[in-house]
């Protein structure tokens, strides 16, 4: 299946995996709506929706920066409304914007609380709800969410409460849709690594130089992203992919060239 002038809506596609996946569907000639807040570069992060539309267009693709705030209905309706008129319709959901900390209860404020359900599960619900009618009538139409399998043990709820409550929440929305939009043969599926990735969050926030030498690559998740929306609407839809699983069914299980260090100990991402 081909995804020349296939469109597909991308949150936080500024920078890490969102832009892996817009570039290596962009090789294949997709339209890319980068619908991310980033117009201007923050050291620390890098990155912005129009420096990676430059990059979109220079993989093969057709680009539309947006700036999206998904917290705000009034953004999300503005940025699906433009894409649809650049683009014609809306064929493919990517759900990839999303908040981290993992503090404590007690070490939880009110504002770190309220951003990660905002961005993770209110935002994921409402680009969601605006892409709807659009993809009914998209072609072999799919939402992909970047979010964990959903699990028992206890462990992932005691260590970081908050953070994980916002996870599950995008999984169980993931999980919801496919049931919703089977009739309309709309895909609804969730995707999460193995491994840690190497990403300016890792970098930032949970581990510095010394975890992002034992993550992947984000090309890992970009490619294993590509198998599932490649695979029929119809009959993919429901799952929580875990990155490996979804290249080994390929056929793919030498992984060392997405490895940061080839050869190097792997350090195993979060709820797995």
């Amino acid at each position: 299946m081909s995804f020349k002038n296939k469109t597909v809506f991308i949150t936080g596609a500024s920078r890490g995996i969102g832009k892996a996946i817009a570039l290596r569907l962009a090789k294949d000639g997709a339209n890319i709506v980068i619908a991310a807040k980033s117009v201007s570069e923050n050291p620390s992060l890098g990155g912005t929706i129009y420096s990676a539309a430059a990059e979109v267009e220079a993989a093969g693709g057709k680009a539309l920066a947006v700036q999206c705030d998904i917290r705000d209905e009034t953004q999300i309706q503005d940025a699906v409304q433009k894409a649809v008129a650049q683009f014609g319709g809306i064929d493919i959901l990517i759900n990839n914007a999303s908040a981290i900390s993992l503090t404590p209860t007690e070490q939880t404020e009110p504002k770190r609380y309220d951003l990660m359900h905002d961005i993770n599960v209110r935002g994921t619900f409402f680009v969601s709800k605006a892409c709807i009618p659009h993809l009914k009538k998209g072609n072999n139409p799919h939402i992909l969410t970047l979010s964990p399998p959903l699990s028992n043990d206890s462990k992932w709820l005691g260590n970081h409460l908050a953070y994980t409550l916002s996870k599950f929440n995008m999984t169980m929305i993931a999980l919801g849709l496919a049931q919703e939009l089977k009739k309309y043969n709309v895909a609804a599926n969730a995707l999460w690594p193995r491994t840690t990735i190497a990403t300016a969050a890792v970098q930032n926030l949970l581990g510095g130089d010394a975890l992002m030498k034992m993550s992947r690559t984000t090309d890992i998740i970009a490619d294993a992203a590509w198998y599932i929306l490649n695979r029929p609407s119809t009959e993919c839809t429901g799952n929580t992919f875990i990155d490996e699983q979804v290249l080994e069914h390929e056929g793919i299980t030498d992984l060392e060239k997405y490895s940061v260090t080839p050869g190097g100990k792997l350090y195993m991402d979060l709820f797995l």
